[in-house]
């Protein structure tokens, strides 16, 4: 049973929350707290598996809530908040200080409809509950992969499609920052992450990297040194024409195949690896971050029949062991690298 507090300064929120997560034999709201300073004590009296919480409170608002929890208890949190759009930096802000994910409330800060986003609150407080929140926190430079030992590739590589999902935010930004400006290859990223949000960590990136770092176009020509981050609600996929390789959105598709519940992403891995497997061929490498699920898998081993590469986090620095492991499991991964040390295998794809 996954024991949860909701914290909400709404009463009329609380007790929907709680009746949401109570409708899920798998879940217990093992209490509710009215704003930060009360959130605080109750983590603490109930020592629960996921914290869900609202971030405009009083008396102590939900950031400083979130950065005292994860602190002093290290317990999962995940942001539910009215969010306007021009405030998305916040979601952005509270994943940087560990939040486990952030779901924004469907109509403002009390949101009537909030049971339209059901499935949505249960599936994400089911994956923060095996979320490892001791590796959210600053990693140690590690020496060295455990995986295979490196090969130097027969090709240079001209795309890098890098994939992340649970701990992707902060993992992202530790291997954008180790990649400098001018490299020679493409990179397009692809973050399961609310569309609401990709354009303020997009941004959020571009200033902690040097690198040329921009949210993903319908018709975008894909470039050397440029970083495109894929929308969200849709697949980004690659596509040759007479006049080179663009980007593709492809909106309203069929997720039937993904290997997640549907709400805990919006756009596919595994489709934009295929894809680019499929214009660069041997020229393409494919990198998997923390996550949860397998997404990404199926689109490593197009990667690998085409004749490119393929790099995987290691365990030790992955916030959700999933998304690697399945990788690895299929046997589709060439390197597997702590992630301190990803950029660095990258680059020796790329150069």
């Amino acid at each position: 049973m996954i024991k949860v507090l909701v914290v909400d300064d709404s009463s009329f929120m609380r007790a929907s929350i709680s009746h949401i997560l109570s409708s899920d034999k798998e879940i217990e709201v093992a209490g509710t707290a009215v704003d930060g300073v009360d959130a605080l004590k109750k983590v603490g009296e109930i020592r629960p598996d996921v914290v869900i919480l609202d971030i405009d409170m009083p008396v102590m608002d939900g950031l400083t809530a979130l950065s005292y929890i994860m602190a002093k208890y290290q317990t999962p949190v995940v942001m539910l908040s009215g969010l306007a759009e021009k405030d998305a930096r916040i979601a952005i802000k509270s994943l940087e200080r560990g939040a486990v994910d952030f779901i924004p409330k469907p109509s403002g800060l009390i949101s009537y409809d909030i049971d339209t986003i059901r499935d949505e609150i249960i599936s994400k407080v089911k994956i923060a509950a095996f979320v490892n929140v001791q590796k959210m926190g600053i990693v140690p430079i590690l020496p060295g992969g455990t995986g295979k030992m490196p090969v130097p590739p027969m090709t240079k590589k001209e795309i890098v499609v890098i994939g992340a999902s649970t701990g992707g935010p902060r993992a992202l930004e530790t291997v954008l920052a180790g990649i400098p400006h001018g490299v020679s290859a493409a990179i397009i990223v692809v973050q399961h992450m609310s569309p609401l949000f990709i354009p303020s960590f997009a941004e959020r990136l571009h200033w902690e990297s040097a690198l040329d770092i921009s949210v993903a176009r319908d018709g975008e020509a894909v470039m050397p040194g440029k970083v495109l981050v894929a929308p969200g609600d849709c697949n980004t996929i690659i596509e040759q024409d007479l006049e080179g390789r663009k980007i593709t959105v492809l909106r309203g598709f069929d997720d039937s195949a993904l290997r997640i519940p549907k709400s805990a992403m919006v756009q596919s891995i595994d489709h934009t690896m295929e894809a680019a497997a499929h214009a660069y061929g041997e020229r393409t490498l494919g990198v998997l971050l923390t996550g949860v699920g397998s997404d990404g898998a199926i689109g490593m081993k197009a990667i690998k029949d085409a004749g490119g590469r393929t790099i995987a986090e290691d365990e030790s620095t992955c916030i959700v062991y999933g998304m690697p492991k399945a990788a690895i499991e299929m046997g589709v991964v060439d390197e597997v690298v702590p992630l301190h040390g990803i950029a660095e295998a990258i680059m020796r794809m790329v150069c």
